[in-house]
């Protein structure tokens, strides 16, 4: 009898935890495979990786004595208030720059989304073409809206 159990556990564990073959097609594409026949017949090699991978839910705690646990030296290099002020107006300057050059890219897309829509082409008897036809200025609008959001986002984040 546990003989039995250990051959269908083993049987069980060789299915849950099998070997990967990586196959390379005469096209030059990789081809992953858990087929020992399949591996064989395109001469694909096994990959080793040894146990599968997990996930922790729980975050690690800092050890004691390692990088993170302590805090920073007293004598580690700082920036001065000066310093770091510069380069948050530059940082603030270029950030505002690019703003102002989406929110011109949202105005143009915005602008060709309009003229696209008063357009109807003779071709486009079924309204899902028109639909089709707009699709590309409509995703371009979105971009610069949401480039436009990030960027004053990043802005009101600057000190």
């Amino acid at each position: 009898m546990r003989t039995v159990i250990l051959a269908v556990l083993l049987g069980v564990s060789r299915l849950a935890f099998g070997d990967i073959y990586e196959c390379l097609e005469p096209s030059g594409a990789k081809l992953f495979t858990s087929d020992p026949k399949e591996a064989k017949a395109k001469g694909c090699k096994a990959m080793n990786l040894g146990l599968p991978n997990t996930v922790s839910t729980t975050k690690p705690q800092p050890q004691p004595g390692k990088a993170g646990s302590q805090p920073t030296p007293a004598n580690f290099p700082k920036v001065d208030q000066d310093t770091q002020k510069q380069r948050d107006s530059d940082r603030r300057r270029l950030l505002e720059q690019e703003l102002a050059n989406e929110e011109k890219l949202l105005a143009q897309a915005k602008k060709e989304l309009a003229e696209q829509e008063s357009v109807r082409l003779g071709s486009e008897f079924n309204y899902q073409r028109v639909l089709n036809r707009l699709e590309p200025y409509k995703k371009q609008v979105a971009l610069h809206e949401s480039n436009v959001a990030n960027l004053k986002r990043e802005i009101a984040g600057i000190r």
